[in-house]
């Protein structure tokens, strides 16, 4: 059985429409939400970037159930003392709902301190370094390290009833292999099914323990054009593969280096169809590659309907559980 929830896109949609969306999402059906955390839009037409740990506070408020997961790059625009202190704070006050998953960044968010952008591999190096910092700061251990980031004689003095989970985020197969060693689950994203399938086996493995999530991007509409219309209105910039995705540091360059990218060429990495039954099939499918929780992120910026028909028309007819309670150990007897 699978988990399926709703991403929240701070680049696409203010944060209050986005806290209008996880309230209507709990009361449709849906039992798991997720949501980004970025300084910038991927392009100036999704407009938008809310603050991902503010809106956290009030959307966990909100919901009465629901767990919430946010993809955090820690180690430049955030420091991980910062971070841990944020997790703890959350997880203090809304115990087993909260998780975070923790990634190398993206220069379009991280550039912002004026700091040189770093290779990939020092970036892992320096990711490396934070999620041993975080986990001892919420472990409630005092930290002073010294390296890659530096922390002097750090300590949580509030500290969550039980650590949540930290997940590692992955895009290929060498780096969910690396997030074994360390993470309490995975999370990747849209790909090909055999390479989806790949990432899972790969971080299975080589011994990776807890959930392992799927954030899958969508475009419905109750028409086949709209829904292609919006998919390469809204996610167009999207379709670039690493490095480009790491490295370009603005929405105007993403956006035109995207100029020429056809509708076709995004629905390859949106799924993109007016048919409910096609999108049942598609995340039936991604519960079959051994993905524990899917995370519906549709990339058109009305949510309501979409909403609406996936709790009326989809989850009914998927094999839909309720996750587990976010901590670290409950995930690490998945």
């Amino acid at each position: 059985m699978t988990v399926y929830g709703l991403h929240a896109s701070h680049e696409q949609i203010p944060p209050g429409d986005l806290l209008d969306a996880v309230v209507h999402a709990e009361r449709a059906g849906f039992t798991a939400a997720m949501c980004s955390d970025h300084f910038s839009p991927w392009s100036v037409r999704q407009g938008e970037s809310g603050f991902a740990w503010s809106w956290l506070g009030a959307a966990l408020q909100a919901t009465e159930q629901v767990p919430f997961g946010v993809v955090n790059a820690p180690g430049q625009r955030y420091h991980p003392a910062i971070v841990a202190q944020a997790v703890a704070s959350l997880a203090s006050m809304y115990p087993g709902r909260f998780w975070v998953a923790l990634g190398s960044g993206e220069a379009s968010n991280e550039h912002i301190t004026g700091a040189r952008w770093p290779r990939k591999d020092i970036r892992n190096a320096r990711l490396r370094e934070c999620v041993d910092v975080i986990r001892a700061l919420l472990r409630g251990e005092e930290v002073s390290h010294d390296g890659l980031v530096t922390v002097d004689r750090a300590r949580l003095w509030t500290l969550p009833s039980a650590v949540p989970p930290l997940i590692g985020a992955a895009c290929s197969t060498a780096t969910a292999a690396w997030c074994a060693e360390w993470a309490d689950g995975l999370i990747t994203v849209n790909a090909p099914p055999e390479r989806l399938r790949e990432i899972v086996g790969a971080y299975r493995d080589a011994g990776g323990r807890g959930p392992v999530h799927l954030q899958v991007h969508l475009s419905w509409a109750p028409d086949e054009d709209e829904a292609l219309a919006l998919a390469h209105d809204q996610w167009r910039t999207n379709v670039h593969t690493p490095p480009a995705s790491w490295d370009l540091d603005s929405a105007e360059l993403f956006d035109i280096v995207s100029e020429h990218v056809t509708p076709e060429q995004v629905a390859r990495t949106v799924n993109v169809s007016s048919d409910l039954g096609r999108h049942t099939a598609w995340l039936q499918e991604y519960a079959e590659l051994g993905f524990d929780a899917v995370m519906l992120h549709h990339v058109g910026r009305e949510q309501g309907p979409f909403i609406d028909a996936f709790a009326a028309e989809v989850l009914p007819r998927l094999d839909v559980t309720r996750p587990l309670p976010a901590t670290a150990k409950e995930y690490r007897c998945v």
